[in-house]
């Protein structure tokens, strides 16, 4: 069985061949069919194997060459396929050559016999493809997942050729089993989400990738307007709260935040995991005496006269991220051309919700039945930043929400020391290592490149959080410095 590499043609040493180790979509098709590849399916599969290499962040040890950009790879690939083509296959015909006649002479000689920027640009343009057009989008219905949803009505996938169907999903854990079921192609996740299924907590493991942030802020902690009168947290013991999931920057932040005052979260209160279109029904009914919830819910248990904010996450930790999109490894590899467009749509999205002068109108579209089924008001309160507080104030914080889509692999180390901190993972973690095979900076930097958007030169970053700084070089330092973890 033959099967082929990205190494240089023209050295001699170097074989084209992979081990039987590599994941690469050559070599699983290879391994999957008892039926020899065609040279034409071949060449279509290491075309798709160079868009993959950009999409994975894990460097495939067999892939000596380093390569600046997926179109660096598919030039790669076309002159493999030749050189290959021209030795009949034989690798050890081709490293003999090579080696007596000299690689940069082969490399010469063919460039003069054959117009290889032609052939390079005709393969570019027939690997830009779709490789699907329709797609499921799953969506849990919160202002977070803004980008998500506005991209449908406003034609943001039309404007890249795809056509998407978004679901709204109840809550997470039905997000999360879809996404592994394969019902749906990508969908709307919580920050640290992608992270957990990756190392299998809380679900079988399975690779996945979040190559774009969709919000940062936009979250509040609300309590029921009968504790009005306990506005400080070492008041709240014996207290129940809600949260979305287990795997949620809300989860995580509210017991930072009641943490800092003292307060264990898993000893002195009690945290429930409920669905976000759940939290005011559940705050109404006494349920809850609160909860740290995505928004419209916030806003709306304001509305509905039953709550008020309390603090608004922004203050705990300013710029912190909470929704995202994310889809399995697997469907980035296996359709590379379609996942791009779709990454596209979504950052192009992203940034028009960014603007303050959008917000108004993107309120509009993302209120009606089949989106978030909430009044126009209550997300225009949420977006703008100007907003009632159920205090009797009106607040004026146009950061309120914000979008921003690049994925900071730093906000990924603190996500996991969290996870860490309260027992939801043991052991020795490469905090580093996962946090860049998840979060694909470079394919959001790439996508606010070609968009004319800018982008960070770097990915990681220091934060402070409530008066505390994290040092994302110092991960187990940091939560060997909390008095309350498990």
């Amino acid at each position: 069985m033959t099967i082929n590499s990205l190494n240089n043609p023209y050295d001699g040493d170097a074989s084209l061949k992979h081990n039987q180790r590599c994941e690469c979509a050559v070599c699983a098709a290879q391994k999957q069919s008892p039926i020899m590849l065609s040279d034409a399916e071949r060449t279509r599969l290491m075309e798709q194997q160079a868009d993959q290499m950009q999409v994975s962040s894990v460097t495939d040890t067999t892939h000596k060459k380093q390569f600046d950009s997926s179109e660096d790879m598919l030039d790669q690939a076309v002159e493999n396929a030749i050189v290959r083509g021209i030795f009949g296959h034989n690798d050890m015909h081709r490293r003999t050559f090579m080696k007596a006649v000299g690689g940069g002479t082969m490399a010469s000689v063919l460039g003069t016999m054959l117009p290889m920027d032609s052939i390079k640009a005709a393969v570019k343009e027939s690997a830009g493809q779709l490789e699907k057009t329709k797609l499921k989008v799953g969506f849990v219905p919160i202002t977070c997942a803004t980008p998500i949803i506005m991209a449908h009505p406003l034609g943001f996938y039309e404007k890249y050729g795809l056509d998407v169907e978004v679901i709204k999903t109840a809550g997470w854990a039905v997000a999360r089993d879809k996404s592994l079921n394969k019902e749906y192609d990508a969908s709307h996740m919580l920050t640290p989400m992608p992270l957990a299924m990756t190392m299998g907590a809380g679900s079988s493991a399975k690779p996945y990738i979040m190559p774009a942030v969709e919000n940062i802020n936009g979250q509040a902690i609300v309590l029921a307007n009968k504790h009005k009168d306990k506005r400080d947290p070492k008041q709240w013991k014996g207290f129940k709260f809600g949260v979305p999931f287990e795997y949620s920057m809300h989860n995580f932040l509210l017991r930072y935040y009641v943490a800092e005052f003292g307060i264990d979260p898993d000893k002195d209160i009690q945290i429930r995991v409920v669905p976000p279109p759940e939290m005011v029904a559940n705050l109404r009914a006494g349920n809850l005496d609160g909860y740290l919830s995505p928004d419209p819910f916030n806003q709306r248990a304001v509305w509905e006269k039953i709550g008020f904010l309390h603090m608004l996450t922004k203050d705990i930790w300013e710029g912190h991220p909470c929704c995202a999109f994310a889809c399995s490894q697997e469907f980035a590899v296996t359709n590379p051309n379609t996942y791009s467009a779709l990454l596209k749509s979504i950052v192009d999205a992203t940034q028009f919700s960014s603007d303050p002068a959008n917000r108004k109108d993107i309120a509009k579209a993302i209120a009606p039945k089949n989106y978030l089924n909430q009044p126009i008001p209550v997300i225009e309160q949420v977006l703008t930043g100007t907003y009632a507080d159920g205090l009797g104030a009106v607040k004026k914080v146009p950061d309120r929400i914000d979008f921003d889509p690049f994925p900071w692999h730093s906000m990924a180390v603190w996500i996991l020391t969290q996870m860490k901190r309260w027992g939801y993972v043991e052991g020795s973690i490469d905090y580093k290592k996962i946090a860049e095979q998840v979060y694909l900076a470079s394919d959001a930097k790439k996508m606010l490149t070609e968009l004319g958007y800018g982008a960070p030169d770097k990915t990681y970053e220091n934060y402070t959080i409530m008066g505390k700084e994290f040092d994302y070089n110092k991960p187990e330092e940091y939560i060997a410095s909390f008095d309350i973890k498990r």
